[in-house]
């Protein structure tokens, strides 16, 4: 991406810089080719680039942060000694003195993930014209779909981290989504159908459950299957919830409770390392790699403190385990850093953040936990949500099925669900053997976007649902 070889460059400033304390360099370069189309026309087709150095120096007991977009030796230098300056100046209206980190292992070498020269070589104009009959095709299947939109966007990563203290990591890692909307109207009444998804890979990744096609006609047929649906009951009941919502309750409600700098603010899950959060047939996890199935998107080898991105057990058969960690909380609780330290460009300091956050699978068939379930709902689709440092959540649904007697009844209008994470986990009972990762067409937003995703199996629990009657 830049004329430039990154490398030698910051091996030079590091080298000649002779002032104190722990330094930390982060070239990254980011390229995001993106295509909209809406009722038949195109919308947008855009292409951006961010490319730069980030620095973190540690001196007086504290850190300092400065950056550059110029890819030169001198440049990356006084970038270092401006976040020096910043440390040294902000030092005396500090409290707590913040020490170097301890030793760690620290990543070296090259680390790709799979798909980025395949994905970078195809023109974006076959993107182009995939998304054009995506919008069409979904927008003919019902004389009562309105309007269709759909949207392609692919970035493209390339970062290294080097330390003073020894890493030199250097990643490539490649992320397409692909996206469908519909809105389907009747007698004044409008219904929206949704369908999207995101990987870490190839083109062919996005399409290893569902075809393009596929995807399309599943987002208009929700828009009109839903026109005239019913309503579900409303009040505490027992529900089936599909990966994706799984995987939106885990990560809102659950994961952002246990990063390690909402812990030391008062999260709900302070101080409760080795207690019972959930039912035991609860296992929950944050990882850079992509378990179960490959092409999760939140999935990187390495932090962007050079820290190896691997797999943190939160929560093992329903008791608390570890928290999220970067080098620096890590040191103060005592125990390893779990790689969660990330930026979302190069002029951003690194935040606690999740990877890819999940519910491992049990080993009960989807049709043995519907046959358990007298009176019920399934849900699937998230719409939105929201939860708080002290893990109450609320979330939209798109779709749910009433449950009689270990029977699925039809399609009715999507729901909330709310509650207190710890307290619904508490109540799970069944556990599918199926999963699916089901978020990777989103972002988390913490002061800064992070790609991430999330996913699960098929849940049993008690859960407040907010309906009619």
């Amino acid at each position: 991406m830049s004329s430039h070889d990154p490398r030698p460059i910051l091996a030079e400033a590091l080298r000649l810089d002779g002032g104190e304390g722990h330094i930390e360099l982060r070239y990254h370069a980011k390229r995001t080719r993106s295509v909209a189309v809406e009722k038949g026309r195109v919308d947008q087709a855009k292409l951006s680039e961010h490319t730069g150095v980030g620095v973190r120096v540690l001196a007086a007991g504290t850190y300092g942060f400065a950056s550059t977009d110029r890819l030169e030796v001198g440049a990356v230098r006084a970038a270092i000694e401006t976040a020096r300056a910043a440390a040294l100046a902000s030092s005396a209206a500090r409290k707590e003195r913040v020490t170097a980190p301890p030793a760690t292992d620290l990543a070296v070498g090259q680390f790709d993930a799979p798909g980025y020269e395949e994905l970078l070589a195809a023109s974006i104009e076959e993107r182009l014209q995939l998304v054009l009959g995506l919008e069409e095709r979904a927008r003919g299947q019902s004389a009562r779909i309105v309007s269709a939109s759909s949207g392609y966007t692919e970035s493209f990563e390339e970062k290294g981290i080097v330390t003073s203290d020894g890493a030199s990591a250097w990643t490539r890692v490649a992320r397409p989504e692909l996206r469908v909307m519909t809105v389907a109207e009747a007698d004044g009444e409008l219904q929206r159908g949704a369908r999207s998804i995101g990987v870490t890979g190839a083109w062919d990744c996005l399409f290893r459950a569902d075809s393009a096609d596929e995807l399309g006609d599943s987002a208009a047929h929700m828009a009109v299957d839903l026109l005239g649906a019913g309503y579900p009951e409303g009040g505490r009941r027992k529900v089936l919830l599909s990966p994706s919502i799984v995987g939106l309750l885990t990560h809102e409600a659950v994961g952002h409770t246990v990063e390690a700098d909402f812990v030391e603010a008062g999260s709900c899950a302070r101080d409760r390392i080795g207690t019972s959060v959930a039912s035991e047939l609860v296992t929950l996890k944050d990882s850079g790699v992509s378990e179960y199935t490959t092409g999760a998107g939140g999935t990187l080898d390495v932090d962007d403190e050079g820290v190896h991105a691997g797999s943190v057990t939160v929560i093992e058969d329903g008791v608390l385990k570890s928290y999220l960690h970067d080098r620096q909380t890590a040191h103060r609780h005592g125990v390893a850093p779990t790689g969660n330290a990330r930026a979302w460009e190069y002029d951003d300091e690194p935040l606690i953040r999740m990877r890819n956050t999940f519910i491992a699978p049990g080993e009960t068939e989807l049709d043995e936990l519907i046959d358990g379930i007298e009176d019920g709902l399934m849900v699937d689709g998230p719409r939105n949500g929201q939860a708080d440092a002290n893990g109450e959540f609320m979330f939209g649904t798109l779709q749910a099925w009433p449950i009689k007697n270990g029977k699925r009844g039809a399609l009715q209008r999507g729901v909330n669900l709310s509650g207190m994470a710890f307290d619904v986990l508490s109540t799970v009972d069944g556990v599918s053997r199926d999963f699916k990762w089901d978020l990777g067409s989103g972002y988390c937003g913490k002061g800064q976007p992070a790609k991430v995703d999330a996913g699960g199996p098929w849940l049993s629990c008690e859960i407040l649902v907010g309906g009619r009657g």
